[in-house]
């Protein structure tokens, strides 16, 4: 019997139990598990060795591995080992890789013969890590895979065992990026047909690589540019090749900052990117032109298009706008940041790399005017050169100096582990200790490598966005003094005092905003200074008042030239108040608005925030859509009009618990979800009409739509999608084969013009309720839906099928569908014994396997417990059972089936109302999250400004009193559901 623990104080884990069995005489012979000591001096060598590795375990198992592919390929393994005892720089690299790097690792164990790549060379030095390709002749994908793969091995190695710092790694890393470019293109034109000349056409590096800061794992940004029109096609040709070898040797190939971004062509001349630069360029674009360098091609002509484009970028600083779009995009790209990753990225976060390199540039796009010093690419020779001429102080450069340091060496240790792209830090203990370990903290007295790291990371976060701040926002702008509020009548220092009591966040971002809306004389900035003091007290009210401000301006950007904008919000009553509400409580109601600003007019009149009548939508969308005759623009009109009726919906909502705000006649969960629903039968009503045009189909065919799930029960919600069945009925001598797939073809175009990219929420088509769901087809004829409910149904589509109704199409089709739909929902006799245990069965099935993990499923309200799922169960069930026998039941919408049950003594009245009580606030809390968020969630959380705004949208109080009393309402409703499956 071993002991492991000897081996253990190698810093293998598991008391080195595992390490033994690799070490031992059964594997590496390593170790003498008798006497508990390395076999021989040699061996205690190299576990001294593999015990300073980043994982000892994992850089042991990748020897193990890779000695036993060695001796899978026919070689003795014994030359490994041997030359590993010898030479101590190979085993230095090697080991290192191994422990540091599970995915080089692999590729090693699966390419055996590449560890000699690290050898020790004759001279004594180590094997070349600057990033040229090694042993590349063949201009091969294949050969051109190989070489990458050692060069990176070989950077890899220098990076973990040289100690030469984290610039000639990036360099290198950049240098592989170039020469892996030109050998793409070369391989490239190589393959051009002999009668096709040689484009010209340069690669412009773009980025991290443009800058010679790359990572081990980063898409690599370039432009493309050709000398002439002549070279437009074959140019095209060679980028596009070049695209794809670089993707399948290392990394992929983004040309999306090209002009226009992917809806742009892929190369363009010299004199295009000039007339593009010139005319539509946004201050992001550049910005981005500050990495700009030559990378592969046409070199001369690449420095030929930097050249021209120069004096515009170091004229971009004097648009107007150009310091505050900068600004603008670092918070957008914080505000794009999962909330459960935001303290955690160490890229786009607060005090991580975005915040340094957005300081630099901009400070590079407003000095580097007239001093060309600043014109670097890179973000530390930028960084150091503005330190050089004085715009940073030598300490506020230094700390920024250390962070980026810091903080790009925690990313590529992070992206070397499984050469992946990531940018977070693990919250798992095995991976933070790790990280640490491949950082090189070591456990410290009275404290662990793990709180080191820590430590060091709070401390260079906090120091890069305290400087970011001071550097990008700098000098603060006096902009509260024009506001003629009299409280806000003071110097810039207590106005922002005064907005920290508010509630801001940010104060001066704050300040930058009312400068913004109220600088200037006109008549605008008059009527901005009588509103805002008024506004920003609703902005104050809201859980993130800083939001507020900034949707309001950006609002105003937009209809701050219209002649009615600012009137209404003057003289229309409660419209400014109501507008305030709107863009600080919700994400979702603010985007819609910002695609269609002038359905803003609709918060000026109660009457235009009440639904409209069905028969209404259903005329006027198709009216929208048969004014065109093309079905892309039919289908735009159509969307563009149901954005405008989500919007009036959404601020209805929003705005019924609003007190004086809320209209006449505030809206219920449930007259939403009619209204939701009523505008998806008008959408899907004329994106029908549209496919049959677009698809003429044989004369007579009917064609016709069924709702199903909450679209069939009036029931939708803001991120539900149409559950939907297509049926369809052929005419009299019409081959079966010639009306099926008329058919097919007009379900599919209506799904591909509702889902297509558009300025607005798309409605997603959903038939996955069809016989045989998605493995059945699209589309059946009335006679085969009969045929397999006749002989195949199941009592989940029975299940289903309760909530079935016609929504559009052809009428007569769609009522003898449901009556068909009738026979199986409502079955003679009920359910039988065993189909109610089925239904329970699948009922416990969808509980454990569609809860998406890590979901509580105590405020989960969808599944959840006591939640829609359950409520909704509970109805059909005593539907399927009794509906046979009591007609009263016979309804699609769950409240007015339950309402039904308790009235026929089938559920308790107290049962009923715990049920009611748990779906509906089930259902206001998903509407209010989805409207929060802007995307769709189910989950209520428990605590942050979500929950807050969740709250203050449905009643006000207190945020932890209202989840206490959601838990309290849906276990009632949970318990209530169990009584009537088990009744």
């Amino acid at each position: 019997m071993t002991r492991p623990t000897r081996l253990a104080r190698y810093g293998f884990a598991d008391d080195g139990a595992r390490a033994t069995d690799l070490a031992g005489p059964g594997g590496l012979r390593l170790w003498d598990t008798e006497a508990q000591v390395p076999a021989d001096e040699r061996a205690a060598g190299l576990l001294e060795t593999l015990s300073k590795a980043a994982d000892p375990n994992l850089a042991l198992r990748q020897l193990h591995r890779l000695v036993e592919s060695v001796e899978r390929s026919g070689k003795k393994s014994e030359e490994l080992l041997g030359e590993l005892y010898d030479d101590h720089g190979l085993r230095r690299r090697l080991v290192a890789v191994l422990g540091a790097s599970s995915a080089l690792g692999d590729n090693l164990v699966a390419n055996p013969e590449e560890w000699r790549t690290l050898a020790t060379g004759r001279s004594g030095m180590p094997p070349e890590a600057d990033g040229g390709l090694a042993d590349f002749e063949d201009l091969t994908v294949p050969a051109l895979r190989k070489a990458y793969r050692i060069s990176l091995l070989r950077i890899a190695a220098a990076d973990l065992t040289a100690g030469r710092g984290l610039e000639p790694t990036m360099a290198a890393l950049s240098r592989l990026a170039d020469e892996t470019l030109a050998a793409a293109y070369a391989i490239a034109v190589a393959a051009l047909p002999p009668s096709v000349a040689e484009p010209r056409l340069a690669v412009v590096a773009m980025g991290k690589c443009g800058g010679y800061e790359l990572n081990y794992v980063s898409d690599v940004d370039v432009i493309f540019v050709v000398a002439g029109d002549e070279d437009l096609q074959a140019g095209t040709t060679v980028a596009a090749r070049l695209i794809e070898i670089c993707g399948q040797v290392a990394w992929p190939v983004d040309a999306a900052l090209r002009p226009e971004g992917s809806r742009g062509p892929l190369v363009r001349t010299l004199a295009s990117h000039q007339a593009y630069y010139r005319r539509w360029a946004r201050t992001w674009e550049f910005q981005a032109l500050l990495k700009a360098r030559p990378a592969a091609g046409d070199l001369a002509l690449a420095q030929e298009w930097i050249a021209d484009l120069a004096p515009l970028v170091w004229h971009a600083a004097e648009r107007p706008e150009a310091v505050a779009d900068v600004r603008d995009m670092r918070r957008r790209i914080i505000d794009n940041i999962p909330k459960k990753e935001l303290d955690r990225e160490i890229k786009r976060g607060p005090g991580g790399l975005r915040d340094i390199e957005f300081a630099v540039q901009l400070l590079q796009l407003v000095h580097g005017r007239v001093d060309e010093t600043l014109r670097g690419g890179g973000t530390l020779p930028a960084l150091r050169a503005l330190v050089a001429g004085g715009y940073v102080g030598r300490d506020d450069g230094e700390t920024l100096l250390r962070g980026y340091r810091f903080l790009r060496g925690v990313e590529h240790r992070l992206q070397l582990q499984q050469l992946k792209r990531t940018h977070t830090v693990p919250d798992d203990p095995g991976g933070l200790r790790w990280l640490a370990a491949a950082l090189g903290y070591t456990a410290q007295p009275g404290r662990d490598a793990v709180e080191s790291f820590r430590s060091d990371w709070v401390g260079h976060a906090a120091n890069v966005r305290r400087l970011h701040v001071k550097l990008l926002y700098r000098p603060l702008l006096e902009a509260v003094a024009r506001v003629p509020a009299e409280e806000l009548r003071m110097t810039t220092e207590s106005a922002r005092k005064r907005l920290e009591i508010l509630g801001f966040a940010d104060p001066a971002g704050a300040l930058r905003h009312l400068e913004a809306l109220t600088g200037g004389v006109t008549r605008t900035s008059a009527i901005q200074r009588t509103l805002l003091p008024m506004l920003l007290q609703d902005f104050a009210d809201a859980p993130e008042p800083d939001r507020g401000l900034l949707n309001y301006r950006h609002v105003s950007d937009k209809l701050g030239s219209t002649p009615w904008y600012l009137r209404l919000l003057r003289d229309g009553g409660p419209v400014a108040r109501r507008l305030a509400r709107v863009l600080s409580l919700s994400r979702y109601a603010t985007d819609l608005l910002t695609r269609d600003p002038e359905a803003l007019r609709l918060l000026a009149d109660d009457a235009e925030l009440q639904p409209r009548p069905r028969n209404s939508l259903l005329d006027g969308f198709a009216a929208a859509g048969e004014r065109h005759a093309d079905p892309v623009k039919a289908i735009a009109a159509v969307r563009a009009l149901r954005r405008r009726e989500l919007f009036r919906l959404a601020s209805a909502d929003i705005l019924s618990q609003g007190g004086d705000l809320a209209p006449d006649r505030p809206l219920s969960v449930e007259a939403i979800g009619v209204a939701l629903s009523d505008v998806t039968d008008a959408t899907l009503n004329a994106a029908l009409r549209i496919a049959r045009r677009a698809k003429p189909a044989p004369e007579g065919l009917r064609f016709a739509v069924i709702g199903m799930g909450r679209l069939g029960s009036y029931e939708m919600s803001y991120p539900s999608d149409a559950d939907v069945l297509f049926v369809y009925e052929p005419p009299a001598g019409c081959p079966e084969g010639e009306a099926s797939a008329a058919a097919h073809a007009i379900a599919e175009e209506m799904r591909r013009l509702l889902n297509a990219p558009a300025p607005d929420p798309a409605l997603g088509v959903d038939a996955d309720l069809r016989p045989e769901g998605r493995q059945g087809p699209l589309v059946r004829s009335l006679q085969a839906y009969r045929q397999y409910y006749d002989r195949w149904s199941k009592v989940w589509e029975a299940q289903a099928l309760l909530r079935a109704r016609f929504v559009g199409g052809d009428t007569d089709l769609g009522e003898r569908f449901e009556a068909l739909a009738d026979r199986v929902r409502y079955p003679a006799g009920g359910l039988t014994r065993e189909q109610v245990v089925e239904i329970r069965r699948i009922k416990a099935r969808v509980e454990t396997e569609r809860l998406p993990r890590g979901a509580d499923p105590n405020t989960h309200t969808k599944l959840g417990r006591g939640g829609l799922a359950d409520v909704e169960w509970a109805v059909q069930v005593t539907q399927l059972r009794h509906a046979h026998a009591v007609p009263e039941l016979r309804r699609t919408r769950t409240l007015e089936a339950l309402s039904a049950a308790a009235e026929a003594g089938l559920v308790t009245e107290s049962d009923a109302a715990e049920m009611v009580a748990g779906w509906t606030l089930a259902a206001q809390v998903r509407n209010a999250l989805t409207l929060v968020r802007g995307r769709p969630t189910d989950q209520l959380p428990r605590h942050g400004v979500e929950l807050a705004g969740v709250v203050l949208l449905l009643d006000g109080g207190d945020p932890g009193e209202f989840v206490d009393r959601y838990l309290r309402l849906t276990r009632r409703s949970r318990a209530a559901m169990e009584r009537v499956l088990e009744a």
